[in-house]
């Protein structure tokens, strides 16, 4: 029980945690809004507006920083496994999602001519990387509920 208690009384976990919520809650609603259909996929898939990684990310450096101050290793972890993620984010996982996009438009092309044989035609995650927009915005709003969260409940 002792477990428990400690780990829900960890401010820096309770905020990356709630950060990760909100931002993959807005992320399913904006979808369902611009898309007109409601998909709980969006609450742990990868890609989409905003990004729930930033968000949490940036809330776990803003937490460490509030718990443990800036000048210490545990705040220097956190902003560089920070700046790793929403790197990562942007750049790797944004263009995997651009290949599977081509790949898929290749196999329909292939298809149409009949030459699909031998090709595995499993469909790849298009949808799994973030634009800096929304690399951005996960940001922000991942340091806007460290904020409150601080400001307010711890």
């Amino acid at each position: 029980m002792n477990f428990l208690s400690d780990l829900l009384d960890n401010h820096v976990l309770m905020t990356a945690i709630i950060a990760w919520f909100v931002a993959s809650v807005i992320k399913t609603l904006i979808h369902a809004f611009l898309n007109q259909e409601f998909s709980l996929e969006r609450m742990v898939g990868s890609g989409g507006m905003p990004s729930s990684h930033s968000a949490t990310v940036c809330a776990l450096a803003l937490a460490t920083a509030f718990d443990y101050g800036v000048s210490g290793f545990p705040f220097a972890i956190a902003v560089m496994f920070a700046i790793i993620v929403m790197h990562d984010a942007r750049g790797v996982r944004q263009e995997a999602g651009k290949q599977a996009k081509v790949l898929h438009q290749l196999i329909e092309e292939l298809a149409a001519e009949d030459l699909t044989k031998g090709i595995p035609v499993d469909n790849l995650k298009e949808f799994v990387g973030h634009t800096p927009l929304q690399v951005l915005m996960g940001a922000l709003l991942g340091l806007v509920v460290a904020a409150i969260l601080y400001a307010t409940v711890y």
